[in-house]
């Protein structure tokens, strides 16, 4: 353990960032003497735990970069990021080859890759963390640990539950923004993000009543503010009725959580989906309606990873 964490609290993102290192660390060092075709499948286990390393990165990405951008030092971002991503093109690549049992130079790729990721643990050690430590206060560092367990540990085989809303709330925020599961927004900002959704989004209460709707842009099927408060088997065609109250009994009785349905309408491939709304305490509390033109989306074929607006 680094001198500089030693009287850090067990359960502080640093620490634990170390001790994960720790076991990084002792996997590397297992498979660098292997040779993989006389000892395949030893280091085949090997490797797979090593490639688990991508949860810890996602986890820096997400948990741990934001916080540091909040005061100011935006280089693991733009840098380290960067870092991660050759080194899960390089687990990419190795796995390949282990998969097919393609020993062609695999010896040589595997250490490299345990050269880049020991790397990436000192400039860690010696860079990233104790700078960390300098720049970011205490409420960072518990803001920081309450979503980790959602993203996980590579050295640990749990994850935990995303925190309570409570606990969100707890947090000091300014006037006007308010706290939700996964983040905090002002009314008009949830307005404009539901607005731009890029479906059909309505929530029908545990009543059975409509008390939502998002106004996006090219709605699939017409809404009006009418529809608010009303009861929703008159909101569908009497052809659909029957249809939609099983949906709502099953969810209702716990016995179903999804249900969708395609069609064609007006020339346009159309999904609607259902889903059932509930409580920590898994109590129904209504369904969501999702309905999305996926006309375009049907053609899709291959890959695209480069803009293009043309």
């Amino acid at each position: 353990m680094q001198e500089y964490a030693k009287d850090l609290p067990p359960d502080h993102p640093i620490r634990v960032y170390l001790e994960e290192n720790e076991y990084l660390r002792d996997l590397l060092f297992q498979l660098h003497p292997l040779n993989p075709e006389v000892e395949y499948q030893l280091a085949y286990n090997l490797f797979n735990q090593i490639a688990q390393v991508d949860v810890r990165y996602t986890r820096k990405e997400n948990q741990f970069f934001p916080f540091l951008e909040k005061r100011g030092w935006f280089g693991p971002s733009q840098g380290m990021w960067r870092f991660h991503d050759e080194n899960r093109k390089l687990i990419r690549e190795a796995r390949k080859k282990i998969e097919a049992r393609d020993f062609h130079g695999l010896k040589e790729d595997l250490d490299l890759l345990i050269g880049e990721l020991l790397r990436m643990t000192e400039v860690e050690e010696f860079r990233l963390f104790p700078t960390a430590l300098q720049i970011l206060l205490p409420e960072d560092w518990e803001a920081m640990k309450l979503g980790e367990g959602e993203i996980g540990w590579m050295h640990k085989k749990t994850k935990e539950e995303p925190p309570a809303a409570s606990t969100i709330a707890d947090l000091k925020l300014p006037d006007g923004v308010f706290p939700f599961s996964e983040g905090r927004m002002t009314i008009e900002q949830v307005n404009m993000l539901l607005q731009a959704m890029p479906f059909d989004l309505t929530y029908v209460d545990e009543t059975d009543r409509v008390v939502f709707y998002n106004r996006g842009a090219e709605r699939v099927f017409p809404r009006s503010a009418g529809v608010i408060g009303r009861e929703v088997r008159f909101c569908h065609p009497p052809k659909s009725v029957d249809t939609v109250l099983k949906i709502l009994e099953e969810f209702r009785a716990g016995r179903r959580d999804v249900a969708d349905f395609w069609i064609n309408y007006r020339g346009r491939v159309v999904h609607i989906r259902y889903f059932a709304v509930r409580d920590a305490g898994k109590n129904y509390r209504g369904v969501i309606e999702v309905t999305q033109d996926v006309t375009e989306i049907q053609k899709l074929t291959g890959e695209k990873r480069l803009l293009d607006w043309s």
